[in-house]
């Protein structure tokens, strides 16, 4: 009895160690493979594309993404190519007309201020070469008013031009501002889809796969952005700085207009004396200054 209990210790004893040894290599047969998984991981993420630079990503990015940042590239640079021009041409507008209103300041009649702006190409010499106009083309008139409305309708057509002519190219700006961000919305949503579609085809959710797509993406939102904000922004500035020079053209209108009337009263209160070939109005102008010059003398 006692030989027989020794005997099936040792079978158990026995039993024991093969369930052991069995485990052991179990173990080791399942984490072989293991190191070369990783391994392969390590390969197939490194053939992915890792340049995920602004260069590198426009560089390989689909085609349509691609498209829509070459856009938004062309349109930031109109945008800063609209804003350097512009920018010269308000500043020279504005300083020539304020150069013409300092000079018609001192000026006692259209005729003078066309004397005194000869010299100066710009709005308010061709106020005063409309109102000489439709001042020798109103010889023989004595409807003052009439007069002075037909030169006020030359004048506010003379503005109306240089106001269209000084918002040429803003409308770039609007609409740069107004379409940008859509624009990179659309390059963001197809970069979004791409990385949903390569997650489908690799079959797994590794950050590497959607990567790409979503740089992309967000490349795409960034240029964006990029193009209108600086559109917006420098289409409200010109918006302000056009308004303070449409309104220097209306002063400058104006001061014409003062002339005009002045001329006009001057000239009814002088005989009517024609020289030959002089319209009559000029002639008045011109007596009526040289009676205060004598007055002024005496």
């Amino acid at each position: 009895m006692e030989l027989w209990q020794r005997r099936q210790v040792r079978a158990g004893r026995a039993l024991w160690h093969i369930i052991t040894l069995t485990s052991a290599a179990m173990t080791a047969w399942l984490a072989e493979p293991l190191p070369a998984l990783a391994q392969d991981d390590v390969v197939a993420t490194a053939t992915l594309p890792r340049d995920l630079s602004p260069w590198g990503m426009s560089l390989n990015a689909d085609p349509v993404v691609k498209a829509v940042l070459i856009g938004l590239v062309f349109a930031s640079i109109v945008t800063w190519t609209v804003w350097l021009a512009k920018s010269i041409e308000i500043f020279f507008a504005k300083r020539r007309v304020r150069t013409a209103l300092n000079k018609l300041g001192g000026v006692r009649s259209a005729l003078e201020g066309v004397e005194q702006l000869a010299g100066i190409k710009g709005e308010v010499a061709q106020f005063l070469d409309a109102a000489a106009t439709e001042l020798k083309a109103s010889t023989g008139s004595t409807d003052r008013e009439g007069i002075k409305e037909r030169i006020a309708s030359r004048l506010e057509r003379i503005e109306a031009s240089y106001g269209r002519r000084i918002l040429r190219g803003t409308g770039v700006l609007a609409t740069i501002g107004a379409t940008a961000p859509f624009v990179g919305l659309f390059g963001t949503v197809w970069g979004i889809m791409n990385s949903f579609i390569g997650i489908s085809k690799s079959h797994t959710t590794n950050l590497a796969v959607v990567a790409p797509g979503i740089a992309e993406a967000l490349l795409a939102t960034a240029l964006g952005l990029a193009a209108a904000i600086p559109a917006v922004v420098i289409y409200n500035v010109f918006a302000r700085s056009i308004a303070g020079y449409r309104a220097a053209l209306g002063d400058a209108a104006a001061a014409v207009l003062r002339l005009v009337s002045r001329d006009l009263d001057r000239a009814a209160g002088v005989p009517l004396e024609r020289a030959s070939g002089e319209p009559v109005i000029s002639r008045r102008v011109r007596l009526a200054d040289a009676s205060g010059g004598q007055r002024g003398s005496s």
